[in-house]
């Protein structure tokens, strides 16, 4: 099933948008989790290295996977070996943006919300340049549906300059993401079969 369209600006009012969203969250949680994982973490690093890699010396901001996501680790490690610094967030109360700290790997980790890690309290604060961003469903024109919480919207927000590549499996694509005027769209999307670019970044 598709999910229910509305337009690229949100027409409709909250009520129409948060249940669109809803089930188009229910479909792509299906759809993730029937998604074959084995070798997708290294083909996805594969064609970001070769077609979308980040700028030289940035900053990078990646996530540690949970549940169905996408494997980013192995991007990461490939991009910790060109001599990109690393940081991964740490998720603040819920209306905040997220609070990214230094990770290398082999540092400590603590426990954080939903199931994941993330770096302890006492890791250096840093600010991404480009960010690996974790998303439920993705279509061509850029857009991305999250899990709801709001955290990435409001932290790309607040980086402007910043680049933007989410990652998912192939399967979650869809036709049209329902999306409205808070939602912030990506400069690319890569998945296990490659890298597709939006906006100004396609060409």
């Amino acid at each position: 099933m598709a999910a229910p369209h509305l337009s690229p600006s949100g027409t409709g009012d909250g009520a129409a948008l948060r249940a669109a969203k809803i089930v188009a969250r229910e479909e792509a949680q299906a759809r993730r989790a029937r998604a074959e994982a084995a070798g997708t973490g290294p083909a996805l690093a594969a064609h970001v290295l070769r077609d979308a890699p980040p700028p030289a010396g940035a900053v990078v901001a990646g996530f540690w996977p949970m549940g169905h996501e996408i494997d980013v680790r192995p991007l990461l490690r490939a991009l910790e070996g060109r001599a990109h610094r690393l940081c991964l967030p740490r998720t603040p109360k819920r209306g905040l943006p997220l609070d990214f700290r230094a990770f290398a790997f082999g540092d400590p980790m603590a426990k954080g919300p939903f199931g994941t890690l993330q770096p302890g309290e006492d890791a250096p604060a840093l600010v991404p340049d480009w960010l690996i961003v974790p998303l439920l469903a993705f279509d061509r024109a850029g857009r991305r549906l999250g899990y709801g919480g709001g955290y990435y919207d409001r932290t790309l927000v607040a980086l402007p300059g910043a680049g933007t590549l989410g990652v998912a499996f192939a399967c979650q694509e869809m036709d049209s993401v329902p999306c409205g005027p808070h939602d912030a769209p990506l400069d690319a999307v890569a998945t296990e079969l490659g890298v597709m670019r939006f906006g100004v970044s396609a060409g």
